[in-house]
């Protein structure tokens, strides 16, 4: 437990660094009209600090940056979100004032005005991520070794692929697993298609078949491609490049490409838990993102989640000013979109 002067100075030292990206040392903390210590006080706090874990020293420097370990006390004990600037209100309000006629114009503003207000990256899971679900699973032999998998939505989409058949197994044993398949997997929502394929009936599907797991692979990829037609919206995918811990172009690289893989955005952005949701640094089970921090809310309409709003940026992040931003969008999100659920 931290003591009240080790939560001010570690407050002090997060809200500094955030601002300008360079290590704190004591005497400039000492410096602060809210720091009433003298510098020799706030050195021996901030090696405390170290110590246990929530601060870091870098090698080329005296002064102390915070580590995940801080960051995450900072988030869960130290900030608060409310209030909104005058000028993101003024944005917020245009914003909702605006009469926009499809609801993919509606998503794609919400990403562009969340990146321009954060200066981070935005993705937005548009409504249909979650509403469109599985009814009807049909695979059309061509020949022996080719098919056709048809997916048909409950909003009426249809997707037909073309598909090898694995060889040895007959068109009457795939047969069963497509009905399997339409009596477990029905009114799913295409974002869990994947997961309940292996999760839910992989040990069901192996009691059908031998050799099974070569056409669940096919099947999933199938749902795959049905997936990346659903909406996810990127922007301020390049303000990455603005950020000082991301010069290395390397690591940067790694970022860009995992923004282009759609799939894998949608299991990081998803959530099914309400509120704010904070993961910072090796929380994000991605590598490329490792060393960044990804704030996600979800967006509910008469009691029923039906999309996620999300910020992505380095661990050096405006926790607060983020975190307010998304609180007060998911809130009032729904209030434009309800024409559409009317």
């Amino acid at each position: 437990m931290l003591t009240e002067r080790q939560r001010l100075i570690l407050h002090a030292i997060i809200d500094d660094y955030i601002g300008t990206a360079e290590p704190v040392g004591s005497r400039s903390l000492s410096k602060r009209g809210d720091i009433k210590f003298s510098p020799a006080t706030i050195r021996n706090e901030m090696a405390d600090l170290e110590e246990l874990g929530f601060l870091e020293q870098p090698h080329t420097s005296a002064g102390r940056v915070p580590s995940n370990k801080g960051y995450r006390y900072y988030v869960d004990h130290l900030i608060k979100y409310g209030a909104l600037s005058s000028h993101e209100l003024t944005v917020m309000k245009s914003f909702f004032a605006e009469r926009m006629s499809q609801m993919e114009q509606v998503i794609q503003q919400v990403a562009s005005i969340l990146s321009g207000l954060t200066n981070y990256t935005s993705i937005v899971l548009g409504p249909e991520v979650f509403s469109t679900t599985l009814k009807h699973l049909q695979v059309v032999p061509l020949n022996e070794r080719k098919a056709v998998a048809i997916i048909v939505t409950n909003t009426g989409q249809v997707e037909n692929r073309t598909v090898d058949i694995p060889e040895g197994i007959p068109i009457s044993e795939i047969e069963k697993v497509v009905n399997l398949l339409n009596e477990k997997l029905r009114d799913v929502p295409l974002l869990h298609l994947r997961s309940r394929l292996y999760s839910e009936i992989g040990a069901e599907l192996g009691r059908y078949m031998n050799g099974c797991e070569e056409l669940v692979g096919i099947l999933q990829e199938v749902f795959e491609s049905k997936e990346e037609q659903d909406r996810v919206f990127l922007s301020g995918a390049t303000n990455m490049l603005n950020q000082p811990e991301f010069k290395d172009v390397d690591k940067v690289k790694h970022i860009l490409d995992l923004l282009a893989e759609t799939p894998i955005l949608m299991k990081m952005v998803s959530s099914q838990s309400e509120g704010i949701q904070v993961r910072i640094g090796a929380e994000n089970n991605v590598a490329a993102i490792q060393d960044c921090s990804l704030i996600t809310a979800t967006y509910s309409l008469e009691g029923r989640n039906i999309g996620t709003i999300g910020i992505l940026g380095p661990t050096r992040m405006e926790y607060a000013k983020v975190m307010g931003i998304l609180d007060h969008l998911s809130k009032e999100l729904p209030v434009i979109l309800g024409r559409w659920y009317a």
